[in-house]
């Protein structure tokens, strides 16, 4: 099997392709694997969305839970077996891309209860939890970047586990969660922790920025305003691309942990399925090409640069002055920014409380039917 041209392109550049969904079908089809081989892929991310949506389609799951509600196995029990079982396997299957790239990629995410994400104790509880029973090296522990979470980011780091810090939308954001990383990696050298062996991405969600600013700037009319559409997702990951760069290239603290091993936390852009029909469905990637960050996209924008992405190199480095001007102009125009990333984050908090409820729905009312045949 060949790799894609465009995917090998956007390696080559310093994208690291990662895959935003997981089921057990895509693992046990061999559609993971085909995807390693044929597409670039070299990591997974799942969300509460991802797993809510596997295990409501078909039945691959139901001899589990069958076999769970025999054992008389509560609701959370059986999600969390079912969904650690799948990043398990995933895991294995990207075992390889792990160790060639010496623990860079080939990583699988699983994030915490959502319910928890307003709550720095139950997160770090519960990532340790998910850590030991995943027991995998190439695993990544999912925390948001709320409030609570920014301690728990750091404790988590301390106990020596990778995180995948998700749910960023702002710069000033991003910022407090590099401080927390670093943190994190002075307390793990503290306790004695191997630092090369702590790693960890920063996931900044990009499509969902161009919905809610679009629509404030649709709501003022004005040719100004509706001239700067599609323009602040770009603008705002290079500026975070800009952050990552001073805290990580340039500033003395993170130089001060290299020699003990210590990694870059690379940016990762999420969120990269193009909402707007009116926008090229690879404007996410091919915009935000930069050295050493990470694209995970859902399989229709993966096919879609597989078939006519147009990557020409680094799109991001030298943009920070023309993005700090888009943000300026819009700020101009009287939207307030700190309220738009915001409303972005308990947007994306309550979605995947939803759709973590709708999953514990779903799997208690397979258990209790698995009940009624046993």
């Amino acid at each position: 099997m060949t790799q894609n041209a465009n995917l090998q392109k956007l390696s080559e550049a310093g994208v690291s392709v990662w895959l935003d969904d997981l089921s057990r079908d895509r693992i046990e089809s061999g559609n993971l694997a085909e995807l390693v081989a044929t597409k670039s892929v070299v990591g997974v991310t799942t969300n509460p969305s991802i797993f809510q949506a596997a295990l409501s389609k078909g039945h691959v799951y139901d001899a589990q839970v069958n076999e769970l509600a025999e054992r008389g196995a509560d609701v959370e029990a059986t999600i969390r077996t079912v969904t650690t079982d799948d990043v398990r396997a995933a895991c294995d299957i990207l075992a390889p891309q792990y160790e060639a790239s010496h623990g860079v990629d080939g990583r699988v995410s699983i994030e915490v209860d959502p319910r928890m994400a307003h709550d720095a104790d139950k997160t770090v509880a519960q990532a340790v939890e998910l850590w030991k029973i995943v027991d995998r090296p190439n695993l990544f522990i999912k925390i948001p970047a709320t409030e609570a979470g920014i301690p728990a980011i750091a404790k988590v780091i301390g106990e020596g586990i990778s995180v995948n810090v998700t749910l960023i939308f702002s710069v000033e954001r991003y910022e407090l969660v590099m401080g927390a990383y670093l943190d994190g990696l002075e307390a793990a050298k503290a306790a004695g922790h191997d630092l090369s062996r702590i790693h960890s991405v920063a996931s900044f969600f990009v499509s969902r920025v161009d919905t809610e600013i679009d629509k404030r700037l649709e709501a003022i009319g004005t040719p100004e305003a509706l001239e700067l559409r599609g323009k602040a997702a770009l603008a705002n990951a290079r500026l975070a691309y800009a952050a990552y760069q001073q805290v990580f290239e340039v500033q003395p603290r993170f130089q001060g942990l290299l020699d003990s091993g210590a990694r870059p936390q690379r940016p990762l852009w999420a969120s990269t399925g193009v909402k707007n029909p009116d926008y090229s469905d690879t404007l996410y990637v091919t915009e935000l090409v930069a050295p050493n960050t990470v694209n995970t996209m859902p399989e229709k924008t993966l096919d879609a640069v597989a078939d006519h992405g147009d990557i020409t190199g680094d799109t991001v480095s030298g943009t920070t002055a023309e993005s700090q001007e888009v943000f300026d102009k819009i700020s101009a125009l009287g939207i307030d920014l700190t309220d738009v990333f915001l409303v972005l984050e308990n947007e994306g908090v309550d979605k995947f409380e939803v759709a973590w409820s709708e999953l514990l729905e779903a799997t208690a009312e397979q258990l209790r039917a698995a009940g009624q045949k046993s």
